[in-house]
């Protein structure tokens, strides 16, 4: 987060566009990381994807393919997906349910069509930046097929992860961060905490707040200090609300990597590339996916560069 977003959104929503990407067989809208914004709290990255029309045989379409240093978040409020991990994980994920996979030092996943539903796909997947003292740690992978909702006076609130409302997700995290579902027919407020920064990615429908009208395309970024949010949608809105205490810490980011150094994206790389086991293998028939060497040589990557920051994540 730079400090010149973080004063424009001392007291007012800060509307940006996403950016459209490529991912598997998806455009998606890339609303995280943008050059104002890298981070908001410890979430680093948000894809908000689909709709797309999907066969049992034909779905996302993302083969074997590594992360480390990261969680991923994956929410479907369409459809179905099939995980596989490199941990032995075989995951069917539906909407409503939540698929996080934690990297640490390494791992491998694909996400790829059941063999059986066919139908509309929609959704958003998210990373966390874990923090130097879980990111050398070990792989793991949860699912959760129950989530604690809360009750709104215009809607309900499923928490992804972190505490809202009294309510805590089962959902494992490593920093002080929120992630939510907002389900709204009419006009909601939402107690915030105050050392939080914020951020709102609509998936469907818009939502006016601070007067600003948001919608699908656009990520509301709002900084520390606020106590609450108030929100006015229009029918049926669905929206993420991400937030988090801003991190002490810099991050890069490369491909599908978090680390703090460029020597470390290199030897990740290099660890992919000659397939020596540090990222496992997935039981999948899908090909790896393979990128090229990091660069450019000799100059230091910044947050959200490179493929990531850009087009080039696979998820």
């Amino acid at each position: 987060m730079t400090g010149e977003m973080a004063t424009e959104s001392a007291s007012a929503l800060v509307v940006t566009p996403s950016h459209e990407a490529i991912v598997g067989r998806m455009t998606v809208r890339r609303a995280l990381p943008q050059p104002r914004l890298r981070t908001v709290g410890a979430w680093c990255f948000a894809d908000h994807m689909g709709p797309l029309g999907v066969t049992a045989e034909q779905g996302l379409n993302v083969g074997p393919h590594p992360h480390m240093g990261l969680q991923t978040v994956t929410w479907l409020i369409e459809g179905s997906a099939l995980h596989r991990d490199s941990l032995g994980s075989e995951q069917l994920i539906s909407a409503g349910q939540l698929n996080l996979m934690t990297a640490g030092q390494g791992v491998s996943h694909s996400e790829e069509a059941t063999g059986s539903y066919e139908g509309e796909l929609e959704g958003i997947q998210l990373w966390i930046a874990q923090p130097e003292a879980t990111r050398g740690g070990p792989a793991a992978f949860e699912h959760h097929a129950e989530l604690p909702t809360i009750d709104l006076d215009g809607g309900e609130a499923i928490v992804l992860i972190g505490e809202q409302g009294g309510l805590r997700s089962p959902a494992r995290h490593d920093t002080a961060l929120v992630g939510l579902e907002l389900s709204l027919r009419s006009a909601s407020l939402l107690e915030l905490r105050s050392d939080f920064e914020h951020a709102l990615v609509v998936l469907r429908g818009d939502v006016t707040v601070d007067g600003q009208l948001l919608r699908p395309g656009h990520l509301g970024y709002l900084g520390v200090g606020h106590e609450e949010l108030a929100i006015d949608p229009g029918d049926g809105a669905r929206v993420m609300l991400i937030g988090g205490a801003p991190l002490e810490e810099t991050i890069e980011m490369w491909w599908n990597f978090v680390g703090r150094s460029r020597d470390e994206f290199v030897d990740a790389y290099r660890s992919w590339a000659a397939d020596d086991g540090r990222f496992g293998r997935v039981a999948s028939l899908m090909p790896r996916v393979e990128t090229e060497a990091p660069r450019p040589l000799g100059r230091p990557l910044s947050s959200g560069s490179g493929a990531t920051g850009d087009e080039g994540a696979e998820r």
